[in-house]
């Protein structure tokens, strides 16, 4: 799990890390963290996959530092592959530390979501709009 300077990928969710979030030694629960990923990825799902979709695996998640009371969450996020359908995002959390502009990355993890129909069953995935590289006019 490599560190960056910089958040990879589209802000997605920002949020305040509250006390009814901490966890018994007094910092925040590490499922309030991934539930804020998760959320993060699932935006970008339905982006991608302009409906429904289903998280279905993360990738292993290893917490690099904790997220304190009053820290500013920040999760970002970028699609990483597309299948027919299913698409697996990276998630970031980054901590933006209370009261300073200190912000370090808390945790990463790759999502997996799989884009469903209305009866909950797997749909195919739109195709990728594909970037053009002059901008438009």
């Amino acid at each position: 799990m490599g560190e960056t300077s910089d958040p990879r990928g589209d802000l997605t969710v920002r949020t305040i890390a509250m006390p009814a979030d901490t966890n018994a030694n007094g910092d925040i629960f590490g499922g309030w963290v991934m539930s804020q990923m998760d959320q993060a990825g699932g935006i970008a799902g339905v982006d991608q996959a302009q409906g429904r979709v289903v998280t279905v695996a993360v990738d292993a998640m290893t917490f690099i530092r904790p997220v304190r009371v009053g820290d500013v969450l920040c999760v970002y996020t970028r699609v990483e592959s597309v299948g027919r359908t299913s698409m697996k995002i990276q998630v970031e959390a980054w901590a933006r530390r209370f009261r300073t502009k200190l912000r370090e990355k808390v945790t990463e993890a790759t999502f997996t979501f799989v884009a469903i129909d209305d009866d909950g069953r797997p749909r195919r995935l739109p195709k990728p709009e594909p970037e053009s590289s002059s901008p438009e006019s």
